[in-house]
């Protein structure tokens, strides 16, 4: 697969993507991305930032997780959990 880049994920906001964690799907809806202030100029890719929204009742931890999206496909993002909802917990990647 290419380099991921905003433009990969600028269309799927408000969509699901899934997770496989211990033989279980989970679905994080991405609800932002945007990119971020490029830090060198030879950078191989503009930096970007995504936010996805989880609705299940319990934190998961930061890691990579094995992420799949019909028109991205299956890729590994490294998540981190930013903030808790009254609805779950949402979770940032950061590309740079």
């Amino acid at each position: 697969m290419d380099l991921l880049t905003l433009e990969h994920f600028a269309g799927c906001v408000n969509e699901t993507f899934t997770a496989t964690l211990n033989d279980m799907d989970v679905e994080f809806v991405l609800v932002e991305a945007r990119p971020l202030q490029a830090q060198a100029a030879h950078a191989m890719r503009a930096p970007f930032s995504l936010l996805f929204r989880n609705t299940a009742p319990i934190l998961f931890p930061q890691q990579i997780y094995p992420m799949r999206h019909p028109r991205v496909g299956e890729t590994g993002i490294f998540l981190v959990p930013v903030a808790q909802e009254r609805g779950g917990f949402l979770y940032q990647a950061v590309f740079n």
